[in-house]
């Protein structure tokens, strides 16, 4: 057994890393083919059926409850660092819908065979640390002995009715915003071949572990159309899910995306996750043909707690740019959506 004393390698004991764990779209549409008879509830506002961020339930106050849960395993070797991501990423669910986080209860797996109880300890005192950042209590959870490390949360949170935020409210020509650079997967993967940079597995820890606190101010701005958040699919699989579920297309300004950095390092020695090709295969019919290799790689990356994906009607763009940048972001669009074509997503 691996105790605390020794260097840890969480990332060993998984075969997978973070939301590049996520059952891929293609296989995720069979899993939630049914055919019980659907029966709609009347209070239930968001259900499974666009494949939101998390599920609205009418309070029938003028508020609404946001349910989500989201776990996976270690994409750092860090035990701390493990868990404040994880629960950044849950949270983050509840702030792409515009809510926000009132409560978190964890979720753990652990192989108890193969790693100490206190380095279980850590990863939780990392969701703590995230749940604290976010202003709430992690009130309780469950766990069990796993073959692999296993982390993250279900969490609670409400939003006035009129704020709710969804991934399939769309219009045309609204602009597109992205609030954190793309890039995890790559960097991640490096991490596991042992060729990342220490300077760029930091920048990859600290976004990762950075709240989407921005989402809860989104919610009461009408000109914001259309709100998610960016993980496992990747940007264009979730503006897949933005686009075809708003009944536009997009088109994405592929310079103006933000990265991090050196990705390039990473990207001429095959360094990408297995979830990419994954994406690409269940969405890459969706996408124009023709893009670039690297355009491919860094649009199908998955994502670990990564940045809210913002649709903002272009009329309020002056206006939604001074909000930023009063709250702290220098951000330019990074597409628009258009009308409605053969396929979900353009580059330019």
């Amino acid at each position: 057994m691996q105790t605390n004393k020794e260097p840890i390698k969480l990332t060993s004991f998984s075969h997978g890393a973070g939301c590049g764990c996520k059952i891929s779209p293609q296989i995720l549409d069979k899993i939630l083919t049914s055919d019980t008879p659907k029966k709609n509830h009347p209070l239930l506002l968001v259900g499974n059926e666009s494949r939101d961020d998390a599920a609205v339930f009418d309070w029938q106050n003028g508020e609404a409850v946001i349910s989500t849960t989201d776990f996976f395993m270690p994409i750092v070797d860090d035990p701390f660092d493990f868990g404040k991501i994880a629960a950044t990423n849950a949270i983050s669910d509840i702030y792409a819908m515009g809510g926000t986080p009132l409560m978190a209860i964890a979720i753990l797996g652990w192989p108890i065979d193969k790693l100490a109880p206190e380095i279980a300890a850590q990863v939780l005192e990392g969701g703590r640390a995230a749940c604290a950042e976010a202003g709430i209590p992690l009130a309780g959870g469950h766990s069990i002995d796993s073959p692999e490390p296993i982390f993250g949360l279900a969490v609670t949170g409400k939003v006035k009715k009129e704020h709710l935020k969804q991934n399939d409210q769309a219009t045309q020509n609204c602009l597109l915003y992205l609030t954190k650079p793309l890039g995890v997967g790559i960097l991640s993967t490096g991490q596991k071949r042992g060729i990342v940079s220490p300077t760029d597995l930091a920048k990859a820890v600290k976004q990762m572990s950075t709240l989407n606190l921005l989402g809860e101010k989104l919610g009461p701005l009408s000109y914001v159309k259309s709100l998610t958040d960016v993980t496992g699919f990747g940007l264009f699989g979730h503006l897949v899910e933005m686009s075809d579920g708003s009944g536009v297309s997009s088109e994405l300004f592929f310079n103006e995306i933000p990265t991090l950095d050196n990705l390039d390092t990473y990207l001429d020695q095959k360094c990408f996750p297995g979830g990419t090709e994954r994406n690409w295969a269940s969405y890459g019919h969706r996408i124009q043909e023709g893009i670039t290799e690297t355009q491919r790689l860094i649009g199908a990356d998955p994502q670990t707690s990564g940045g809210l994906l913002i649709a903002v009607d272009e009329k309020s763009q002056e206006v939604f740019e001074k909000f930023l940048k009063d709250e702290g972001f220098n951000l330019k669009p990074v597409g628009r959506t258009i009308e409605k074509r053969e396929k979900a997503i353009f580059i330019q």
